[in-house]
């Protein structure tokens, strides 16, 4: 008998398990080999794994700082508080310079004497008075240079005198007034029943000629004053002879 029989025939006559021989201990060396080569890589692995896992967890633990809004504010306020909100920066409007109207200066209003240069005077005889004020310029004529005594019609004389204005009142555009002038002394003649109806007259028989001589009608206005305006006093025969007179009103 082999001695590997005999040992197996031994162990089963002694109750125990029978004892491979030597060529069957072998294959067991073997697969506890691989056993522990198995049991050494699985707890590397899971040691592997534990180690990715904490460092998930470090990392998720980590957290982006919050970006606060009007909006999140509101929501995270407790009910009923009062919610601060910056104002936004108060942009100043730009000054709004308005347009600088220009005047235009008004043209300067001529002046008696401007008026007076104007005029061609230096043809005048010693018989017209040449009278200036603010307004206007006057040309004054004695009524006996004018008239016959309690007459109302030119004579030669007055028309000669009358004649020297034409050219004057031609020369400029403005408006002649003829005003008639007596004294104190009552005519009382059936054709002129007081001296307001001979001052007329003289002052519209000037107008009449003036017109036939080339002055515009438009331009000419005939006024009676009788004896209202004296120039002088008529208790005095100069007086009275310096207040019957007919004046000429160039107005400015």
């Amino acid at each position: 008998m082999r001695p590997g029989t005999r040992n197996q025939a031994a162990a089963i006559a002694s109750g125990l398990p029978p004892v491979e021989d030597a060529g069957g201990e072998t294959w067991m060396m073997t697969y506890l080999d691989m056993m522990t080569l198995l049991l050494v890589v699985t707890m590397a692995m899971l040691a592997l794994a534990g180690k990715g896992h904490a460092r998930t967890q470090h990392s998720s633990d980590y957290r982006v700082p919050p970006v606060f809004t009007a909006k999140s504010l509101t929501s995270m306020q407790a009910p009923g508080a009062l919610l601060l909100v910056p104002a936004p920066p108060v942009v100043e409007p730009e000054p709004v310079v308005e347009p600088v109207a220009v005047v235009e200066p008004e043209p300067a209003k001529p002046t008696t004497q401007d008026l007076l240069n104007e005029l061609p005077l230096d043809k005048l005889g010693n018989d017209i008075e040449v009278v200036t004020n603010e307004s206007s310029v006057s040309f004054r004529i004695s009524s006996e240079i004018l008239f016959p005594s309690g007459q109302s019609d030119l004579n030669l004389g007055g028309l000669a005198v009358l004649r020297q204005l034409i050219p004057v009142l031609d020369s400029v555009p403005h408006k002649v007034i003829v005003a008639g002038h007596t004294d104190t002394q009552d005519i009382r003649s059936a054709r002129f029943p007081s001296n307001w109806e001979l001052s007329g007259a003289r002052a519209g028989s000037v107008v009449r000629y003036l017109q036939a001589n080339g002055i515009h009608p438009e331009r000419l206005a005939a006024i009676g004053y009788a004896d209202t305006r004296p120039l002088a006093d008529n208790t005095t025969t100069e007086g009275r002879a310096r207040n019957r007179r007919v004046e000429l009103i160039l107005e400015r």
